[in-house]
């Protein structure tokens, strides 16, 4: 692929994205609404929150071998330590917002610094542990701070005119995708660099890494504290799209989500974690929509039942994926690069040998 090629088609892309909010386009059932309507551009901006979210833990799971099991617990600090700061505390949103990027760094540097000196599955444990440390804290809501199993509204009163009422969901939308470009310019930033490249050694050679001594504690720590801290921001921009927090965003079963989107883009490449978590996003909210719709209730029982749950929808298409397509969406377009490139090399191939076979005397 040329460097051309390479810069401007996710420039492209990008200026694509941008201008939807500009764009009054009925979209014939793709969703429910024209391209421009405040539903809309909400699905839009949860779709490139959640991939550039699903680009964080990718950074743990597929670059550097870590499953973690414990991500929803810094992507919560960023929707509750902020609704909390904001709504509870009266702060302004961008004091609400340095109190948790503080925090974004503090709990993830701490909780790493303990499980990381334990690998594997006891590694995924650990951080299961503290995950769920603090969701029982959520919902255990002391000093009435959080909400509880009810989730705490944002005060609005505290945040922005340009994002607060319908009319202004365009600015989240565009939020949402400065979130996005912040954490792919982060992570290939720090993919290409020299730590990235010992982290990808230590996914496939750890104790190789160890023996060069090069302390991949050391390493493994901060691609753990950058991919958290990435999430925390994800989390204050969730909290202003949906307007609070729940406690749903502190649950292991967030962090599983994470994984699925990873796995379904494929792992360890970052293109495929953002098509991921933008696809799984989209058929998460649109299924539920096609779920109560007249086309799938006049459904004979034995159909409309498993079609009327879309997280059993969610998890067919998951196997399928991973059955037929092991490298994920992204290994679909290599694959079919590889083939191509192998086509035209057999066809240069024999046009040079008929070439040589018509030389000869």
């Amino acid at each position: 692929m040329s460097r051309a090629l390479r810069i401007g088609g996710p420039v492209a892309v990008l200026v694509l994205l941008a201008l939807v909010p500009k764009l009054s386009i009925d979209t014939n059932g793709v969703f429910s609404s024209p391209l421009d309507s405040p539903g809309t551009l909400q699905l839009l901006g949860l779709c490139l929150l959640f991939g550039g979210v699903a680009l964080t833990y990718d950074l743990l799971f597929g670059f550097t071998g870590l499953l973690s099991f414990g991500h929803a617990l810094y992507f919560a600090c960023g929707v509750y330590m902020t609704d909390i700061a904001v709504t509870r505390w009266g702060f302004t949103l961008w004091q609400a917002i340095l109190l948790t990027a503080l925090l974004g760094l503090v709990v993830p540097l701490v909780v790493g610094a303990v499980s990381l000196r334990v690998s594997g599955i006891a590694f995924a444990m650990v951080t299961l542990a503290f995950a769920q440390a603090g969701s029982i804290l959520v919902s255990k809501n002391p000093d009435k701070l959080t909400g509880g199993e009810e989730g705490l509204a944002l005060d609005f009163e505290s945040v922005p005119d340009f994002f607060v009422g319908v009319v202004n969901t365009k600015n989240l939308y565009w939020l949402a995708l400065g979130y996005l470009v912040l954490v792919c310019a982060v992570s290939w930033w720090a993919i290409s660099s020299s730590p990235g490249r010992v982290w990808q050694a230590i996914r496939e050679n750890e104790q190789r890494v160890d023996v060069l001594g090069l302390r991949p504690f050391s390493f493994k720590l901060v691609a753990f504290v950058l991919a958290s801290f990435l999430a925390t921001l994800g989390g204050v921009v969730y909290l202003l799209l949906i307007g609070g927090a729940s406690p749903e965003v502190t649950t292991a079963n967030f962090t599983l989500t994470l994984l699925l989107m990873v796995v379904i883009g494929g792992t360890g490449t970052m293109w495929g974690a953002v098509l991921g978590g933008i696809l799984y996003t989209y058929l998460d909210n649109r299924l539920l929509n096609v779920a109560g719709s007249e086309r799938v209730q006049d459904l004979p029982g034995v159909l409309r039942t498993p079609l009327s749950e879309p997280l059993f929808v969610l998890g067919v298409i998951f196997i399928l994926i991973v059955y037929f397509l092991p490298g994920g969406l992204v290994g679909v377009g290599r694959r079919g690069r590889a083939r191509g490139r192998t086509t035209i090399e057999r066809a240069l191939g024999r046009s040079r040998g008929e070439g040589g076979l018509g030389a000869t005397p």
